[in-house]
C-alpha cells in the first residue's frame, strides 16, 4: 500500500452500478474500511510490519514493483536514489533521495537507515525481522545522503533492503514490543496513523507529500473471526476483507462484492516434533509425504485457491525451481518404505515399532479455519498408512510449549522476494536467534545445511538456479517435515466505481496491507 512512482497495469473490479439493496462505505466517498484480523497496535518495522516495502505509513531503501503476480516482482529504488553500487567485495554503496520527510515533520537522512538497521540486529531490541536480515552485516553512513551496505554474502542486496525505515529519534534499545512506535508511528509513507485504538486505527493521507491519494481516510476494525467478516462484507459494513477461499466465493457477485485471488509463495505444512521415536525416523517422514494427495487438498480444503508444495519453494522461482523434487501420491511405496523400517501393522490397524507407535498429535492454532481443516485432512490421509495423527486446536502460547513433542501445522514464506530467505529457516538446522517455528523439529537432510549456506552467497544466475535445485533435491531426498501447499490469498471486496493497481506475489503476511490495497495512491474514482 505504499506510494507508486508509476501506475501498474489497472484492474477494474466492479462496474460503477451499485446494488440496490446495500452501499459500501467507500462509495460514499474518499474512505476505506476494511477488516483487520490480527490486534492492531504493533506498526513497527521491526515487528514485521512493512519489512517487505509494503505499507502505507513507510518506506524502505527498496519496494517490490510488478505488473501482476505471477513472478518475483522486481525491487525498484523508494528511499533509495537508484540501484546498489558495488564498491567492493559485498560491499555496496546507496545514494538515498533528498528532500524526504517523515510524518512527524522530521527530514530523513542516512543516520535513520543507519539507526533502523542497528537496532534490527541488537540483540536488546529483540526485534522478529532479525533473522531476516542477518546477512546486513553493517550500515555505515556515508555523509547525509548516501549509506554504505556490507553484506555477509556477494548476492543481490536489494532483498535485504525493504525494511520500513524509522526515524532514528524513535529507534529504542529495549525490546520492539515495547516501543512507543507501535501505536505512535513514524514513517515516509503516504499515511500517517490518525488514531488507533484497540478494535480500530484510523490512517489519513498525508498532505505534506504533494496531490495526495485519492483515498483520502483508511479505517481498519478488527475483525477476527471469518464468518463475522463475511456478513459484515455482505451487510455493506465494510469494503473488504482476506477471507478463507470457500466462504470467499459464497460472497462473490452479490450485489457489488467481487473476489480477488492473489498468488503468494505463503506454504502450510506439519513439522514433525524432535521428541517424537516415530517422526524421527527418515524413512517414515519420506512415507507421510508419500502418502498425502496434495491436489486433493489444493482442490477439496482450498476450493482450487493454492498449489501442491514438496519444499518451500514455488515454480514462481523460474529456473531455481525443480519439478522432480516434488513428491507425488504415492500410498503403495509409502507402505513399503514403513515396512522395511521396520514400522509394521499392528491388529488395532495403527504401526509400531519396539513398543513406539506411529503416532503424533497435531496442533494448530484454533482460531485458524484453514489450517484446522488442513490439519484434519492430513491426520485423514495418513489414516490408511497405519499413522495416527490426533488434530488439535490449540493458542500460540501452548502450541510455542510442544513443539519437542507434536507436529505443528505451520506456515511460512514471510520474505519471498529473495529466494535465499524464502526456505532458509524452515530448512536450515536451527541458529541462536531462530523463532520457535523455524524447523522445530530440527531435522535435515545430509549436507543441506552447507548447501543453503553456499547458495546464499551466489549472486543472481544459473549457478544460483542449479545450487536452488540441488537443495530441493537433497531436502526431499530426507525430508524434515511434510509441505502441504502454496496458498492463494483471496480477498472479498466492494469497489464500486474505483481503480487500482493488479496485486503482486505475496508473502506469508496478507490482510489489509496487501491483495487489492497494496498499492493505495493507485485507486483512482
Amino acid at each position: 500500500m505504499r506510494r507508486a512512482r508509476r501506475v501498474l497495469g489497472f484492474l477494474t473490479i466492479a462496474a460503477l452500478a451499485t446494488s440496490a439493496c446495500s452501499s459500501a462505505p467507500a462509495s460514499d466517498g474518499d474512505r476505506l474500511v476494511l477488516a483487520e484480523t490480527q490486534e492492531l497496535g504493533a506498526f513497527n518495522p521491526l515487528l514485521g510490519y512493512g519489512e517487505l516495502g509494503v505499507s502505507p505509513l513507510y518506506d524502505g531503501l527498496y519496494r517490490p514493483d510488478a505488473p501482476s503476480d505471477t513472478a518475483v516482482p522486481n525491487l525498484v529504488p523508494a528511499l533509495a536514489d537508484a540501484a546498489p553500487q558495488r564498491i567492493a567485495p559485498r560491499t555496496w554503496r546507496i545514494a538515498l533521495r533528498s528532500g524526504v520527510t517523515f510524518s512527524d515533520g522530521s527530514r530523513f537522512d542516512a543516520a535513520d537507515v543507519v539507526a533502523t538497521y542497528d537496532a534490527a540486529r541488537a540483540p536488546a531490541v529483540a526485534a522478529d525481522i532479525a533473522t531476516h536480515v542477518a546477512p546486513v552485516e553493517e550500515v555505515t553512513a556515508d555523509g547525509e545522503n548516501a549509506v554504505t551496505v556490507r553484506l555477509t554474502t556477494d548476492a543481490d542486496p536489494t532483498p535485504y533492503l525493504l525494511l520500513g525505515i524509522v526515524p532514528s529519534e524513535r529507534v529504542e534499545t529495549r525490546p520492539a514490543a515495547q516501543w512507543s512506535l507501535n501505536r505512535d508511528p513514524v514513517g515516509t509513507g503516504p499515511y500517517r496513523l490518525e488514531s488507533v485504538a484497540n478494535d480500530q486505527a484510523v490512517l489519513v493521507a498525508r498532505t505534506d507529500r504533494g496531490e495526495p491519494p485519492a483515498v483520502r481516510r483508511v479505517v481498519y476494525t478488527l475483525v477476527a473471526d471469518d464468518n463475522a467478516r463475511a456478513q459484515r462484507i455482505r451487510a455493506g459494513e465494510i469494503d473488504g476483507a482476506s477471507l478463507p477461499p470457500k466462504l470467499a466465493a459464497s460472497l462473490d457477485g452479490r450485489g457489488d462484492v467481487r473476489t480477488v485471488t492473489v498468488k503468494s509463495s505463503d506454504w502450510r505444512g506439519v513439522s514433525l516434533p524432535s521428541g517424537n521415536r516415530f517422526a524421527a525416523d527418515p524413512a517414515a517422514r519420506r512415507a507421510m509425504n508419500l502418502g498425502v494427495d496434495r491436489a486433493a487438498l489444493v482442490s477439496g480444503v482450498l476450493g482450487g485457491a493454492g498449489e501442491p508444495a514438496s519444499t518451500p519453494y514455488s515454480s514462481v522461482y523460474g529456473a531455481a525451481y525443480e519439478p522432480a523434487a516434488q513428491f507425488g501420491f504415492d500410498q503403495d511405496t509409502a507402505r513399503r518404505l514403513l515396512d522395511e523400517a521396520g514400522w509394521l501393522t499392528g491388529p488395532d490397524g495403527t504401526r509400531a515399532r519396539d513398543g513406539q507407535s506411529a503416532a503424533f498429535p497435531l496442533l494448530y492454532n484454533a482460531s485458524d479455519s484453514v489450517r484446522r481443516d488442513l490439519a484434519v485432512a492430513f491426520a485423514a490421509a495418513m489414516k490408511p498408512l497405519g499413522i495416527v495423527v490426533t488434530p488439535q486446536g490449540s493458542s500460540w502460547d501452548d502450541i510455542e510449549k510442544r513443539t519437542g513433542d507434536a507436529a505443528v501445522l505451520l506456515a511460512g514464506g514471510e520474505t519471498p522476494f529473495s529466494i535465499d530467505s524464502q526456505g532458509y529457516d524452515a530448512l536450515h538446522t536451527r541458529v541462536p536467534a531462530s523463532s520457535p517455528y523455524s524447523n522445530p523439529g530440527n531435522y535435515t537432510a545430509p549436507g543441506l545445511d552447507g548447501l543453503l549456506d553456499r547458495a546464499r552467497e551466489l549472486t543472481p544466475g544459473p549457478a544460483k538456479d542449479e545450487a536452488y535445485r540441488r537443495i530441493q533435491l537433497a531436502y526431499a531426498a530426507e525430508p524434515s517435515g511434510v509441505f502441504l501447499a502454496h496458498l492463494h490469498h483471496v480477498y472479498a471486496v466492494r469497489s464500486p466505481g474505483w481503480t487500482f493497481a493488479a496485486p503482486i506475489l505475496e508473502p506469508h503476511s496478507h490482510g489489509v496491507s496487501w491483495g487489492p490495497w497494496w498499492n493505495l495512491p493507485s485507486w483512482r474514482r
